[in-house]
């Protein structure tokens, strides 16, 4: 099967990128030709989202796979179809976490045909920018640690330095 892919990069002025790839790709394929189309090298760290129809973040299928576990999801061993495989399912790529590249994939046509030249370019629409927009990342408040700049003083007074720690009991 062959799917048209449509990557759009999250930034205030379009940033389009339509794709046709094989549904056998490789997430980690996938990876390194979304950083070619969009002018990245491909060496930074990256991850992708599993997504609903809003956009939220769902599982994480990384890069490199820190789980010990020999069936541990990662970009190598799963493909295209295992993650998507009906027009309008969504994936979130996340480039660089040092700049916070957001792309949003979006499965907008499955075919049947072949193609002899995929994977594909087929539509380009705006520049990457120079820098990565300014993400801001903010947490539920937790009522777990709800404590004032007092409470948190008084939890803590009675330790003064690490001396003060015997160690033979840890």
């Amino acid at each position: 099967m062959i799917y048209k892919i449509r990557v759009v990069l999250d930034t205030k002025e379009d940033v389009i990128r339509t794709l046709l790839v094989d549904s056998s790709t490789t997430l980690e394929e996938f990876h390194k030709l979304i950083a070619k189309v969009f002018g990245f090298n491909g060496q930074e760290m990256a991850s992708f989202f599993r997504s609903d129809d809003e956009w939220n973040q769902g599982e994480e299928i990384p890069l490199c796979s820190m789980d010990d576990a020999p069936d541990a999801l990662c970009m190598s061993t799963t493909t295209l179809e295992k993650n998507i495989e009906d027009p309008e399912e969504k994936l979130i790529y996340l480039y660089d976490y040092m700049n916070m590249w957001t792309f949003y994939c979006e499965l907008i046509e499955v075919t049947k045909t072949t193609e002899n030249e995929i994977p594909k370019l087929i539509l380009s629409i705006g520049d990457t920018p120079e820098k990565a927009p300014e993400k801001e990342f903010k947490a539920d408040k937790s009522d777990d640690f709800d404590l004032d700049d007092d409470d948190f003083d008084t939890h803590f007074d009675e330790f003064d330095s690490l001396d003060d720690l015997d160690l033979d009991n840890y």
